[in-house]
């Protein structure tokens, strides 16, 4: 029973889940000319995906061509903002209903990515049935519209997100989650997921850089160099992370935003927005990269924890989110934060990759 106790994790019940898949096409410029201009080909797709969207009961659907990564979060509200690099998609998948074209009119973009964001009320629990209906509106594309055309590539992510110390703001309640990988739990439930594909597993959280924190560091944020402020959290991550046997991660202090890959598909690269990081998960030896800007004092330091091979168990990744929570305990224990009145988010990825 211990074994079994280990191997779940205690998530507060009021934690988020999100789930979507991101289907990615580079056509060929015979695709693009075979329409009389690049606007009537957006909606030529967009009108014969939706078409199928609503045939297999996909009821919120986005079609990118402007050539930006999709960010997907929960929110109360549904809205979109852009910025030069990203499309961010906030939306409650109990309400929120769309099918939208995103183009920048007269623009070819080198990429069309499919956004198929999941609705209802567990998601976790219908996530293969809704992997299932997405393979099949891809088929119909496939042999209707993109013919002779290179394969998508097709991205599963899944995450739960949670406040960290919800139980301080009166938050009780908690649910017992094994977190089991994907592949066996779609095969389970009779959804194919070919043998040659990508997994990963991982969490982020983020510091905010609050009032609390700037006084507690006064005297290293006051020297217009914020090295050895930046300093202090990077030693404090990689001796926690080593404490509790977590071998891969990042801190990213830079002003971007962390995009975890696989390094045999991604190596590092970054923008002003984004900061992609990859990590072999089969390698045993430690993989901690750090990021930031010396010059630069940021809103937030985001942190990211990778699970390797293993990490994996057939029971699920209950145990690598316990080591996670234990090294973010660790890390705030030293820290000026009031768990009553800051949030401190902890988000819990699950991604699937293969081409279709």
């Amino acid at each position: 029973m211990a074994s079994s106790t280990q191997h779940r994790v205690y998530i507060p019940t009021n934690a988020r889940a999100n789930h979507y898949l991101l289907a990615e096409i580079t056509p060929t410029d015979d695709f693009y000319t075979s329409f009389s201009d690049i606007d009537s080909c957006y909606t030529r797709i967009a009108k014969q995906l939706f078409a199928s969207c609503d045939e297999y009961e996909l009821h919120n659907v986005h079609l990118l061509a402007n050539d930006k990564l999709p960010v997907v979060r929960f929110h109360d509200e549904s809205y979109q903002l852009e910025t030069a690099k990203q499309m961010l998609f906030f939306y409650n998948p109990r309400y929120h209903e769309a099918h939208k074209l995103h183009y920048t009119p007269t623009f070819k973009s080198k990429k069309i990515r499919l956004l198929f964001l999941a609705t209802g009320d567990d998601l976790r629990a219908s996530s293969a049935q809704f992997h299932s209906r997405v393979q099949k509106v891809l088929d119909n594309l496939q042999t209707q519209l993109f013919i002779e055309q290179p394969q998508f590539k097709l991205r599963d992510h899944q995450h739960l997100t949670y406040d960290l110390f919800a139980k301080s703001k009166g938050c009780n309640q908690s649910y017992g989650y094994k977190l089991r990988s994907l592949y066996p739990r779609y095969l389970a439930r009779q959804c194919k997921i070919p043998a040659e594909h990508a997994e990963m597993t991982y969490a982020t959280f983020s510091i905010p850089v609050s009032r609390g924190i700037k006084t507690q560091f006064q005297s290293l944020i006051n020297k217009n160099n914020y090295t050895e402020f930046y300093n202090y959290f990077a030693q404090s991550f990689k001796g926690c992370c080593e404490r509790y046997e977590l071998s891969h991660g990042a801190m990213v202090a830079n002003g971007a935003r962390p995009i975890v890959r696989n390094s045999q598909i991604d190596k590092n690269d970054g923008n002003s927005e984004l900061q992609k990081i990859s990590f072999d998960v089969n390698a045993t030896a430690t993989q901690i990269h750090i990021f930031f800007n010396a010059e630069k004092l940021v809103e937030s330091l985001h942190f990211v924890i990778v699970a390797t091979h293993k990490d994996k168990h057939e029971m699920g990744y209950g145990r690598f989110m316990n080591q996670v929570e234990k090294t973010i305990h660790a890390m705030c224990s030293e820290l000026a934060i009031n768990k009553e009145r800051q949030d401190l988010s902890v988000r819990f990825f699950q991604h699937i990759s293969y081409p279709y």
